[in-house]
Formats: structure tokens, sequence, C-alpha cells
């Protein structure tokens, strides 16, 4: 089942997915989804090579996956950063 997104979620997660330091696990926290429906996400929303651009970064990418981190980083947002909850997202 793909969920529906607005256009304004659906940014932020393509935004949070193309970040280096922001792990699968930050999107599944805030929009409910797991790493496979954001790859979806991704697959859909973004033409084919900027899709195979993108892969081909975040593939391997410790920082991508929580449980690849090294133990010193414990959080999944900058500590200036205001505070995310659920579904919410922060005022630009």
């Amino acid at each position: 089942m793909i969920k529906e997104f607005t256009e304004r979620e659906l940014d932020r997660i393509i935004e949070m997915a193309w970040e280096d330091r922001t792990p699968f696990e930050a999107i599944t926290f805030q929009f409910g989804i797991t790493e496979q429906e954001t790859i979806e996400v991704m697959r859909r929303e973004m033409k084919p090579s900027s899709f195979r651009m993108w892969r081909k970064r975040v593939q391997g990418r410790t920082t991508k996956h929580a449980k690849l981190r090294t133990d010193d980083i414990d959080r999944f947002r900058c500590s200036r950063q205001r505070s995310i909850s659920g579904n919410k997202i922060s005022k630009r």
C-alpha cells in the first residue's frame, strides 16, 4: 500500500533522503515509512537519472543507517534544530 503525502511532506521526505547525515530511521520516525518505502517514494518522484545518482550516493553510506553509525552520534538532528515531533514539519 502506498501512503499518500502532501506536496510539502514529499518535499521534506526527499530532502531528508538526500541529506548525508539524516538516517532512514529519522524518516521512519517522522513519516512512518520504512527505508524500502522511502526508496519507492524517491523512485516515483525523481527522474530516473536522479534516482540512480541518489541510490549510488546512499548505498553503503554509514550515516544513512543508525545501526552503522559510531556510538558518539546518538541523535538524528542538529542540536540547534527545532524539535521534531511525530509527523509535524517545522515551519520554514
